[in-house]
């Protein structure tokens, strides 16, 4: 696909080198935008003329004010001489002249200034002393500037004197304003000195209840953060939870540790009692027991109870001897149910070295293994319930501990702001007394050291306007045309085609004219007296040398495969391809080859106009037919080598028609009958009727015309082409 910006870019290359071809390329370009450049110089010339019909004579008076600093000059006395030059420098460093000027300039003083004139002047306005906003011309009414003083050193330096000067079309009105100023200054300078020596006290006290009320605030602040949170200090706070974590962790791995212990213990007395057959067969009639299962886990509990309360206790405590005597009253009644069930007679003591089985009773060793079981899996019990205590402990302080950092950050922003304000109320409370002396003796003086000067008139500038338009225009024209073409998409010349190094030229046709210019050149040979005969001699055309040319270059692309048909189209229609669809048959003939000329636009058909035919039957027709027995009725013959098949009548779907069987079938006729098939497709840009016609066609070849066709056009087209059997481009050139 073309790149429709190379041209673009290319156009600065033509116009910025001194190559001979690219100057004549810029001359080319500005006579093709000659009447955009004498638009724009007009247009300029006009304006510049209008404005200096318009312009009206000026008058300008000035006047200057000196700035001083009142603590500099009492510096400067008790200094001395011999200082003046270090003195000198602080002044120029310390002062913002900058600022002043700014504020001589204010709308606030100039505001003044017009209320002192309205008396003699009632429609004057801040706009007629200051210009409007934004303007930002070189005839502004009022100019303040700092005067340069010469130095041996630095050349020229701003000094402490402003120029004030005003410029305007009435010269006692010049005058009055610039009075007005100076009136204006002189009191603003006595009211800013007044207002510092009753300020300078007043300044200091003002700032203290405010910082106090806001040392008050953030004190307030954090005291409600603390009271909040219950603390004084989240870091400190943190630290505690931090170690209370660790403690924690440390007794939840020396529970893990003892759990662990137990659950061996557990597992080795199971294996002790499983190793008997008996014991296997009492645990079985002892669990089918409701009571005695109920019996087991109330010891359970016991234990349970008496393993908590024997770590904050002794055994001679009385909860702990009570627990024990529960437990030893739990056992009898363990004892009891399991007499009770095995039906046989058990110690009184359970814990007895003597063999759980004599014979068929039941030993003492096997019930001792029992009971020492049933108490490690109540300790399990109780260790199991600890881990979990131990464990959401664990997760609560790490719950707690995930507030902490978000609780830092907010006291972390809460005490700096305290102690800011103490140390800043502490300041302000030492320099109290420095400040109000210093806020008395500073600020800066306006002393107007040379009054408003007379008017005198500056001249109206009309003959630089005049000048100045004249000269200006043209090269605004030329850089307005040069822009212009910058941005144009419009292929001019044939160079500006050849640049975009895609498409093969196959030649340029000089003055062929296209539809839109209503000259009729057609037919290109010579009719004889009768109209009705059918011409035999070609008429002398300006550009058939250039025709023969093209229609040689057609022949010549690829020439080991020759073609019998050849498909003319355009990227939109009004480009000269029925035109020279003609010239190339004519130049065809005229090498002896019989050429059939096919008007394939059926939508709108304009071939048989230029020829002044018939369109009464043609190709929308004979498609419709079954055989070519009868094509000879649908063409027209214009010359004994030229035969013209017409569109014919307008078709229902012109789609359907071009993309049946019958339309391939008729062009390989049509190649076997004829040397040569011109086809004058419809443009490829706006319907799908030329990318049908484009797939039964031995060649295809777009014709341009320069100054209509646009590089995203042919790029388009040539996209769809890409991939059939097109050979090039026609440049067709029109005449101005």
């Amino acid at each position: 696909m073309t790149d429709t910006g190379i041209n673009q870019k290319q156009i600065l290359t033509v116009l910025f080198t001194k190559d001979t071809i690219n100057v004549r390329k810029t001359l080319e370009i500005l006579h093709r935008r000659r009447w955009l450049i004498w638009g724009v110089s007009g247009a300029i010339v006009s304006l510049a003329i209008l404005m200096t019909v318009m312009a009206k004579p000026k008058y300008q008076s000035s006047m200057q004010v000196m700035v001083t600093a009142n603590s500099y000059q009492k510096e400067k006395k008790e200094a001395g001489n011999n200082i003046e030059k270090k003195q000198s420098d602080r002044e120029n460093y310390l002062i913002d002249y900058t600022s002043q000027q700014k504020l001589m300039a204010s709308n606030k003083l100039i505001n003044k200034a017009v209320y002192l004139l309205s008396k003699e002047y009632p429609d004057i306005t801040i706009e007629d002393i200051k210009g409007k906003s934004g303007d930002r011309s070189l005839n502004i009414p009022l100019s303040i500037t700092q005067v340069s003083t010469e130095d041996k050193v630095k050349n020229q330096v701003g000094s402490q004197v402003f120029q004030v000067s005003f410029q305007g079309e009435e010269p006692l009105q010049v005058q009055s304003i610039l009075k007005a100023l100076a009136q204006v200054y002189q009191d603003y300078n006595l009211e800013r000195q007044k207002q510092r020596l009753s300020e300078g006290l007043a300044l200091v006290n003002h700032l203290i209840p405010n910082i106090k009320k806001e040392l008050k605030l953030a004190e307030v602040k954090l005291q409600r953060f603390r009271n909040k949170n219950n603390f004084l200090d989240p870091k400190i706070q943190s630290k505690i939870l931090l170690e209370s974590l660790a403690d924690i962790q440390g007794k939840l791995q020396t529970t893990r540790a003892e759990i662990k212990d137990l659950e061996a213990r557990q597992n080795h007395l199971r294996k002790k009692l499983s190793s008997s057959a008996p014991n296997a067969l009492i645990s079985l009639r002892l669990n089918k027991s409701p009571r005695y299962q109920n019996l087991l886990k109330e010891i359970q509990k016991t234990e349970t109870s008496l393993a908590q309360e024997r770590k904050r206790y002794t055994d001679d405590a009385p909860a702990v001897k009570e627990l024990l005597e529960e437990r030893q009253s739990q056992m009898n009644l363990l004892r009891q149910e399991m007499q009770k069930e095995l039906g046989e007679s058990v110690p009184k003591t359970i814990n007895t070295s003597k063999p759980l089985f004599n014979g068929d009773k039941l030993g003492q060793v096997e019930l001792n293994l029992m009971q020492e079981l049933s108490q490690v899996q109540t300790k399990i019990s109780g260790l199991r319930a600890n881990e979990n205590s131990l464990t959401a402990s664990e997760k609560n302080i790490r719950a707690e501990l995930n507030k902490y950092p978000k609780l830092i950050a907010e006291y972390d922003s809460l005490l700096p702001e305290v102690e800011t304000h103490r140390k800043t109320l502490e300041r302000i409370l030492q320099q109290q007394q420095s400040l109000a002396l210093q806020a008395a003796q500073s600020g800066f003086n306006w002393q107007i050291v040379e009054e408003p000067q007379q008017v005198v008139a500056i001249g109206n500038s009309k003959l630089f306007n005049l000048l100045g338009g004249v000269v200006i225009a043209p090269i605004l024209g030329i850089l307005a045309a040069l822009i212009w073409e910058l941005f144009d998409d419009v292929i001019y010349s044939v160079p500006d085609l050849r640049n975009l190094n895609q498409l093969r030229i196959l030649g340029t046709v000089n003055k062929v004219a296209t539809p839109n210019q209503k000259k009729k050149i057609l037919p290109f040979w010579k009719q004889s007296k009768n109209s009705a005969s059918i011409p035999t001699d070609f008429a002398p055309l300006p550009n058939h040398e250039s025709l023969d040319m093209v229609y040689q270059n057609i022949q010549l692309v690829d020439s080991s495969f020759p073609f019998k048909s050849l498909m003319l189209t355009s990227a939109k229609s009004g480009e000269g391809k029925s035109t020279l669809a003609l010239g190339l048959a004519v130049s065809a003939a005229r090498m002896h080859r019989r050429v059939l000329v096919i008007d394939a636009n059926i939508r709108t058909p304009h071939l048989h106009q230029a020829l002044e035919l018939t369109n009464d039957s043609g190709i929308s027709l004979l498609l419709l037919e079954d055989n070519n027995t009868s094509f000879k009725d649908y063409i027209q013959p214009v010359h004994p080598a030229i035969d013209i098949l017409t569109a014919g009548p307008a078709a229902e779907d012109p789609v359907k028609l071009l993309s049946s069987q019958r339309m391939k079938e008729l062009i390989e006729f049509f190649e076997h009958h004829y040397d040569l098939v011109l086809i004058d497709a419809p443009p490829m840009l706006g319907t799908v009727d030329a990318r049908i016609i484009a797939s039964v066609c031995d060649r295809i070849a777009i014709v341009g015309c320069m100054g209509q066709l646009t590089r995203v056009e042919l790029a388009q087209v040539t996209e769809i082409l890409n991939n059939l059997n097109l050979i090039g481009i026609i440049a067709n050139q029109p005449q101005v």
